[in-house]
């Protein structure tokens, strides 16, 4: 596996800001399946190696329960000495049984997810949950809070939930675009629409975020720095010139 120095940079620099990794660290890493996540569980892999600290890290996916074929994942973190879980849930049931005609299942489907987590997390003693978001997913979170939530907020680098697991978002500097690259370059397989319980379902899909992402495709086009600039706007907030 091929991780580029950049990638690798960019990461070790959001850990020196924000302590991602700290001793005694036991971090469960939310394995999707998609190149974000599964990018991600190499790069934990990495860094736990050349860490002077003492951490270390299970990569887990939730089984929605819709037969999904997991052996690419589990043989391939096998391979790669990743220590690494299926979680089997029967969620889609659920979800059959809560869907709506002409509505989206997806908050629901990612509540379920994220609960699914937070539970096996706090049952196993784990303290910190990695995620695979991106800049471009914080980018978008942000244009779309705005837009349609009338909110200034996209996704913190670093948080603790109410249930006192820290969430932590190693790729947060990294642009969507250098992940497929790596993708691409390590020929790696990744889970389809096919495995969305929505898709099953034959559920709306949302709309908003693809919206989003030609919005600033073409906002890209006539300004090429601005995700730098937006990156430095997340860390230059101006709270006394908003209504409060």
């Amino acid at each position: 596996m091929e991780i580029s120095k950049k990638l690798i940079r960019l990461v070790g620099q959001t850990n020196a800001k924000y302590q991602m990794f700290e001793e005694g660290d036991k971090i469960l890493l939310a394995l999707s399946g998609g190149k974000d996540s599964l990018i991600l569980s190499h790069i934990l892999n990495h860094f736990q190696k050349v860490s002077p600290l003492n951490w270390k890290f299970k990569a887990v996916t939730v089984d929605y329960g819709i037969g999904q074929d997991f052996s690419y994942l589990l043989n391939h973190t096998k391979n790669h000495d990743i220590d690494y879980e299926v979680i089997r849930t029967n969620s889609f049931d659920i979800m059959q049984e809560k869907s709506k005609k002409n509505a989206t299942i997806c908050s629901f489907c990612a509540r379920m997810r994220r609960g699914n987590l937070y539970s096996y997390a706090l049952k196993n003693g784990f303290n910190k949950v990695a995620l695979g978001h991106h800049l471009d997913d914080a980018v978008e979170s942000f244009f779309m809070n705005f837009t349609y939530n009338g909110a200034l907020r996209t996704l913190a680098p670093k948080y603790v939930a109410k249930n006192s697991l820290t969430l932590i978002r190693p790729l947060i500097f990294v642009r969507e675009r250098q992940l497929k690259d790596c993708a691409i370059k390590n020929n790696l397989e990744v889970l389809t629409d096919e495995c969305c319980p929505a898709y099953k379902l034959d559920n709306k899909m949302p709309h908003a975020r693809a919206n989003t992402k030609v919005f600033l495709q073409n906002m890209e086009k006539s300004n090429p720095k601005l995700f730098v600039s937006l990156k430095a706007a997340f860390e230059n907030i101006h709270l006394d010139t908003f209504f409060n």
